[in-house]
């Protein structure tokens, strides 16, 4: 028996190198990023992006296809794009959508980064009463959304036939009203993690309010800013139903326009349509990532 601990020594050390390793991982603990190499894991996560993005590339493939009726593949053309691209209603409607998502961006993005600082540097009667009602519309079905807003509108008595742009500007009341919560949130969920100590020390040497969130506060938002402003564009530029219900006859936008194709029948010509709204959201998210690297770089720097 007093033999035993040298044998199995000695046993082990026969052993082969991959079944000491393979004992090796038995023993080690497993961590919550192991769990990927799992294979059962991999399949889930697998069959999970199979299927979400499987027919958004299916779309985008039939929008090539030389078939009118786009149910059979018949060869590869790109005239579909040239008709949309010709089709003077759709490109008005692409028009509207990109101009009201530009100006949705720029005010949601505004008002949003204020309530945030509002929220998290203030203290006043009311607060939480009002951070309940910004995130309404969060919370709320958009078509309630939708309803509230155009019964808002006809009670008002908002100005009908004006000039374009113009003449969008209910929507676009409506999309910031509906997006800026979402900016508001992200950028409030940045604040959480900002030093005060920063601020102080920015003022013992001589900076003024505005100097100091020019120069220390805003900086370390960057990445939530950029972020909410791609949430803005996004929302914005895909949104339905709010726009159908406070659109009109002449300010139809991209998915609007999409919906009445999609109700005879789905063209080439309307996944045509669909993949440069794709398209143009893709850019969009690449380009806020390029934008936030920067600031991910000069934060763990400085850290």
């Amino acid at each position: 028996m007093a033999h035993l601990p040298s044998q199995a020594a000695d046993g082990e050390r026969r052993a082969p190198k991959g079944g000491r390793r393979r004992a090796a991982r038995r023993r080690a603990p497993i961590g919550p990023l192991d769990y990927c190499r799992r294979w059962w894991l991999q399949l889930v996560v697998g069959t999970t992006f199979l299927l979400l993005y499987a027919p958004i590339a299916t779309l985008v493939a039939f929008s090539f296809n030389n078939s009118r009726r786009n149910i059979v593949w018949r060869g590869f053309t790109f005239d579909y794009y040239v008709k949309a691209w010709n089709n003077q209603s759709l490109f008005d409607a692409f028009v509207n959508s990109l101009t009201i998502a530009i100006i949705n961006t720029a005010f949601s993005t505004v008002l949003g980064v204020l309530a945030a600082l509002l929220l998290w540097r203030f203290r006043f009667p009311g607060k939480t009463l009002y951070e309940g009602f910004s995130a309404l519309p969060i919370v709320i079905p958009e078509i309630c959304m939708g309803v509230a807003m155009m019964a808002f509108f006809a009670r008002i008595g908002w100005p009908t036939g004006l000039p374009w742009p113009l003449n969008l500007s209910n929507i676009t009341i409506a999309h910031i009203a509906f997006s800026f919560p979402f900016v508001a949130v992200i950028v409030r969920g940045r604040l959480i993690g900002f030093n005060r100590e920063l601020e102080d020390a920015s003022k013992d040497l001589g900076a003024n309010e505005w100097q100091t969130l020019r120069h220390i506060v805003l900086p370390y938002l960057k990445p939530g800013i950029v972020a909410g402003a791609l949430i803005a564009f996004t929302l914005s530029l895909d949104d339905f139903v709010i726009t159908f219900f406070t659109s009109g006859p002449d300010t139809i936008t991209l998915p609007v326009k999409i919906f009445s194709m999609v109700r005879f029948s789905v063209t080439p010509e309307v996944n045509a349509a669909s993949t440069v709204l794709i398209i143009i959201t893709v850019i969009a998210t690449v380009a806020a990532t390029r934008l936030q690297v920067p600031a991910r770089r000069g934060n763990s720097g400085g850290g």
